[in-house]
């Protein structure tokens, strides 16, 4: 179980990669893991936003290397496809890597 700045910390070493070859723009992390409410069992939720569309292809292959640079399960989320409803919560409590 690592914490918000241990993951924040792996994807700011990364965070070049990841732009050059995934065309990633900002990506940060929300839900139970930057409220403090996360367990052994619980995933990590990453939001991300492009600079290009990068295809349904794409999207897979980040979400299995973001995995496996991460050691542990995560839930990708595009911010092009938040609703608004829920959008608006996780936008509040996204913390993005700088």
């Amino acid at each position: 179980m690592k914490s918000v700045s241990e993951i924040n910390l792996v994807l700011q070493r990364h965070l070049d990669q990841l732009r050059q070859e995934f065309h990633v723009a900002q990506i940060g992390v929300f839900g139970s893991t930057v409220m403090g409410e996360h367990n052994t069992e619980s995933d990590i939720d990453i939001l991300v936003e492009f600079s290009h569309p990068i295809g349904f292809v794409g999207f897979i292959r980040l979400e299995n290397h973001l995995k496996r640079i991460l050691g542990t399960k995560i839930d990708l989320v595009s911010r092009k496809a938040l609703k608004p409803h829920i959008g608006r919560r996780i936008l509040e409590e996204v913390q993005y890597v700088t």
